[in-house]
């Protein structure tokens, strides 16, 4: 942890995650527009703040220019024509000028502006913003090749055990599970009554500002219907036509359509993310029985409760963040009747994942370990579970605790 001075008047105390700042640090001073992007609260400003400190100290005369459209400060910040003048008025030329735009997306056609502004030169550019879209559509046109985006989550397992500053036990593993991975929690005593009241509120205001008023939502009582749904049914395969039946039971009338709108706007702010399933070969995406995990385990169980009965749920949805984090392209794998539960691709290569709460019975370690053996390729296949003991290995198959697995003991 470390002091932080911005200009000498903004001072943060700041744990830092070097996994990200890794992936900036390449692209500093180039041109291109460092766009990060993610939920709510996952940590991007203090992300901004790190790199404005490693920028500083490489050189005290950097001239650096923070804009928070959140901020009151900023509110006479209404579009893209006045946040290109305010840049130009804190420019000092002749000396390196770096951008920091906290939630871009708050001004319409900021495209516009960083446009203008990244092809005069004398910038370097860094947004943040939690819409998955940011960039698409025009705004891609516009900036083709013109910006670099790194997606940023709640903190893994080892970044929790690090900002909280614990070893890896039982206890705190049980935490992580329940209250997720938001990096606000280390103010929080660990409490499940004042904890789920904080996610609450920001489960609250990312349906408001990421989803209601950013798309045309007619009816937000059947959107929080619907997320409530989608966290009872984590992990379990779900379609728009099953949602809109389960909706009917309950004397009310949905469209299909309308249920894909607001899976994808909910989807678009970071709150769950789709998960498409394959066959193993990878040749064939199938367009339904999508299961659907929640970004932060804590939103989920704000939502719905903590309970052990979910703990299966709450475990697979844990291995797909942690496969997300790690940069890895996830499916659902499907081979005749037999599912894998994830296939995760990164740079060419795969492994395949199966998990359990427990595999203490014999018909569960030959569902797990069987589904993976007609695999004929010879990628590295994992059983992952809650289990207290590991090194059980099956004809090349490894099984993993779940802290292992998540403190990355396997690649």
């Amino acid at each position: 942890m470390y002091l932080l001075f911005i200009k000498n008047k903004t001072m943060k105390d700041i744990i830092e995650r070097p996994k990200y700042q890794e992936k900036i640090k390449p692209f500093i001073d180039k041109q291109l527009i460092k766009v990060l992007v993610g939920q709510r609260r996952v940590g991007k400003s203090y992300l901004l703040f790190q790199m404005m400190n490693y920028i500083r100290g490489r050189d005290e005369r950097n001239n650096i220019i923070y804009i928070n459209l959140e901020l009151l400060e900023f509110d006479f910040v209404k579009d893209y024509s006045s946040l290109y003048q305010y840049i130009k008025e804190k420019t000092i030329p002749d000396i390196k000028n770096y951008l920091f735009i906290d939630e871009v997306q708050v001004i319409p056609s900021f495209e516009k502006a960083l446009n203008s502004i990244l092809s005069e030169g004398g910038h370097d550019i860094y947004v943040t913003g939690s819409n998955a879209n940011l960039l698409s559509g025009e705004i891609s046109t516009l900036l083709r090749g013109r910006y670099i985006e790194i997606p940023v989550f709640g903190l893994s397992y080892a970044e929790f055990l690090l900002f909280h500053g614990s070893a890896d036990s039982n206890e705190m593993l049980q935490n992580y599970l329940v209250f997720g991975g938001l990096p606000y929690l280390i103010n929080l005593p660990p409490e499940n009554d004042i904890v789920f009241e904080y996610l609450r509120n920001i489960q609250s205001a990312i349906l408001y500002k990421d989803v209601v008023s950013r798309f045309p939502i007619r009816n937000v009582d059947f959107l929080n219907r619907l997320i409530t749904y989608l966290a009872q049914q984590t992990g379990n395969q779900i379609s728009a036509r099953k949602i809109s039946d389960y909706i009917k039971n309950q004397h009310l009338s949905i469209s299909v359509n309308i249920v894909l709108d607001y899976l994808f706007y909910l989807a678009t702010a970071f709150l769950v993310f789709r998960v498409k399933r394959t066959d193993i070969e990878g040749k064939r995406i199938f367009e339904v029985g999508e299961k659907i995990y929640f970004s932060d385990l804590g939103i989920r169980n704000s939502i719905v409760g903590f309970s052990p009965f979910d703990m299966g749920q709450i475990v697979e949805n844990v291995v797909f963040l942690h496969l997300k984090i790690e940069g890895f392209t996830i499916y659902v794998g499907k081979e005749g009747e037999k599912e894998i539960d994830f296939i995760a691709e990164r740079n060419g290569e795969k492994v395949y994942i199966q998990v359990a709460l427990r595999i203490q019975e014999r018909s569960t370690m030959e569902r797990e370990f069987g589904n993976l053996l007609l695999i004929q390729d010879n990628y590295p296949k994992y059983v992952v579970t809650f289990d207290d003991y590991t090194g059980v290995s099956y004809k090349g198959i490894k099984h993993l605790r779940l802290n292992d697995f998540l403190l990355n003991k396997w690649n």
